[in-house]
């Protein structure tokens, strides 16, 4: 997979202590991006699902946060990191530019969804960026309970 960085300790991308991993790639170039080194695919470096595992575990109090660049553009790899995670009883937090609608309908995507427990959905919008806000940069975003959405079969947002 190919990982700009990890960061230990965060408060920020989740509730909770979280390491976040963030994947390079990112096809939406959104205006005004926080993270835009990550659009490109070659940034980073190659990392293994047991590297990334291991150095996920060093702290066994944080649970885990997807970011990028689009996590979803590496799915079929990192699918089987996010159920190894879940076995070790992880909480896995994921930002993503695409919509819930849009990830249900690639298997791929479907599939990684299915492990991840709370989704942070849609674009980054400057002209709806809003400080205030926990967890998201901009008020068109949702913060998806997905376990929640996948049963009931329709979107239901957390409450931040």
């Amino acid at each position: 997979m190919r990982v700009l960085d990890i960061l230990h300790d965060s408060i920020v991308d989740g509730k909770g202590l979280r390491t976040v991993i963030f994947f390079a790639g990112c096809p939406h170039h959104c205006h005004g991006c926080h993270n835009p080194q990550s659009w490109n695919c070659e940034n980073g470096m190659e990392w293994t699902e047991t590297e990334i595992f291991q150095e996920v575990m060093q702290n066994e109090l944080s649970n885990v946060t997807f970011s990028g660049g689009e996590s979803f553009l590496q799915a079929k790899e990192i699918t089987p990191l996010a159920q190894k995670l879940k076995q070790e009883g992880k909480n896995i937090w994921c930002y993503t530019g695409y919509l819930y609608e849009e990830l249900m309908q690639n298997p791929d995507h479907a599939a990684l969804l299915k492990q991840i427990d709370v989704l942070v959905d849609g674009r980054f919008d400057l002209t709806k960026r809003d400080l205030s806000l926990c967890f998201k940069g901009s008020s068109n975003q949702r913060i998806i309970n997905v376990a929640n959405s996948l049963g009931r079969g329709e979107i239901i947002e957390e409450l931040s």
